[in-house]
This record gives structure tokens, C-alpha cells and sequence, in this order.
């Protein structure tokens, strides 16, 4: 059974009035726990600082909450924790409250089973007929409103595709349903700028060190769909299943990016 915290206590309810239910008004970040640890936990956690910046409201995390995030790693020894920043309770309208009552929402899971297959089969993706609109004040952060996400997901994906290709209004590509883009071309790796878009998340940024440590030449730019043929390699990433190789993109074929087991191995994200 899931557990659930709000702000500390386990299982307390939610207000109704909260502003993460009546407008989405709020962050949130998913993360993997791997042998009693949480992978990442400051990048995340730096994040969602930034984040809630970017919304107009300030939050550290404080100490009580990193002892219950860690501690909550030790019931779910493997598995992913979510946690979630609500602005708070205020007003029946939009603006917000000149004061914050921000709330906190830690719940665990289980690690989808079907991730450790992905790592070592790769992946098939699928065009998605539902384009994300362009909002540069949103684009890189995590934040609630994830209709689009929904949207997405409700459709049913062709048979022998795993996830949806997911663009911009203008055909440029963003990322998949839920995970970051990268394409290889010879000696350069390619991913998507999260700048009007989409989400710039966690994973993408270790991989984007490794590879600069490693020596290799990141170009982040603007990708059109239309030349998502002309590259030899892509893979996907997110905190919860690490790397994943993609296989094909509709009719378009990729091979294996050769270091794509040892990037796992690196950053330790091999289920």
C-alpha cells in the first residue's frame, strides 16, 4: 500500500482548497531509490528550489524533510519517491496569497517492472498527435499542470511502440511522454533545448556532465522532426529508469549508442 506524508505526517488529508488542486500551483519531483538511497537527491532538490522561484514563491528544503526523505528510503529499499510542493491554501481567485503556506507531499512506490526490460531491449516510439504548447515562463520546471501529459496518455499506442514522440506547436521535438531526448551523430550528441517547453529534467543534466567529462561535444538546439532520420543513435533518460536506448521513432531505425552500458555504469542506473 502507499504511504503518503504531508508535511511530515503520515497520511494527514489534504485541504480541498489546497492551490495544487484548485490550479496546479506547484512542483513536483519523482525520484528513484536504489538500495536505501535516493539517487540524485540534491540535484532534485535544487531543482525544486529553482522551481518555485520561477513561480514566485521560496522554498529550502529543510532538514526535517531530508532525515524523512532519506528514512522513507529505508521502507522503500527499492522503489521511487515522489515529492510534491503546493504553494498552499489562498484565495478563491487566481492571484496567490502574499503569504505562503507551502505543503509538502512525499509518497512512495514501487519501480515499474517493465523499466528493467526497457534498459536492456530499448525502446520503439510513436508520433504523438497532441503538440505542447510553447510557454518559456514554464519550460524546464516540473511543475502540476500536466495535462498535456494526460492528454497524451490517453491515447492508445500503435501496437509494438512503447511511448509517444511528443513536439511543439512548431514541429520541433520536446521529448517523449515522459522521459528527455538525445541523439547521436558521430562524435556529437544532440538534445533538445528545453526553452519553450517542456521538461529539463534531473537525469538529462547527469548525462550532459558525464558526457562533457567524458570528452564528448553536446550540442543542445532546437531539433525539427524532419530531421530526426539524419542521426545514428538515440536514447531516452529520466530518473526512475536511468538510460534507454530507442530503436526506432516510427519508421525511422537506430542502432545501439555504444556507450550507452557504460553511462549506466557510471552513473549507476542499471536495474
Amino acid at each position: 500500500m502507499t504511504q503518503v506524508w504531508v508535511n511530515g505526517v503520515l497520511a494527514k488529508e489534504i485541504d480541498p482548497l489546497d492551490r495544487a488542486i484548485t490550479y496546479g500551483d506547484g512542483l513536483f519531483a519523482t525520484m528513484r531509490i536504489a538500495a536505501g538511497e535516493i539517487q540524485f537527491l540534491s540535484a532534485h532538490l535544487a531543482r525544486l528550489t529553482q522551481g518555485a522561484k520561477r513561480l514566485g514563491f521560496t522554498w529550502l528544503a529543510s532538514q526535517e524533510l531530508q532525515n524523512l526523505l532519506k528514512s522513507s528510503a529505508l521502507i522503500q529499499v527499492n522503489g521511487c519517491v515522489k515529492l510534491l510542493l503546493s504553494r498552499g491554501v489562498g484565495g478563491r481567485g487566481y492571484a496567490a496569497p502574499d503569504a505562503c503556506g507551502i505543503n509538502e507531499v512525499l509518497s512512495l512506490y514501487e519501480l515499474p517492472q517493465h523499466y528493467a526490460h526497457w534498459q536492456s531491449e530499448g525502446v520503439s516510439l510513436s508520433l504523438s498527435e497532441i503538440k505542447l504548447a510553447k510557454q518559456p515562463r514554464l519550460a524546464g520546471i516540473k511543475h502540476l499542470n500536466r495535462l498535456e501529459q494526460v492528454l497524451i496518455k490517453s491515447t492508445a499506442l500503435p501496437s509494438s511502440f512503447d511511448d509517444w514522440l511528443v513536439l511543439d506547436s512548431d514541429s520541433q521535438v520536446v521529448e517523449s511522454s515522459m522521459a528527455n531526448l538525445f541523439f547521436v551523430k558521430n562524435k556529437t550528441v544532440f538534445t533538445p533545448a528545453i526553452s519553450y517547453s517542456g521538461v529539463a529534467g534531473v537525469m538529462r543534466e547527469q548525462l550532459i556532465f558525464a558526457l562533457v567529462e567524458s570528452g564528448y561535444h553536446i550540442d543542445i538546439k532546437q531539433i525539427s522532426y524532419a530531421d530526426i532520420n539524419k542521426f545514428d543513435h538515440c536514447f531516452m533518460t529520466n530518473s526512475l529508469f536511468g538510460l534507454v536506448d530507442i530503436n526506432r521513432i516510427g519508421t525511422i531505425n537506430y542502432s545501439k549508442y555504444s556507450l550507452s552500458d557504460r553511462l549506466r555504469n557510471t552513473l549507476q542506473l542499471t536495474l
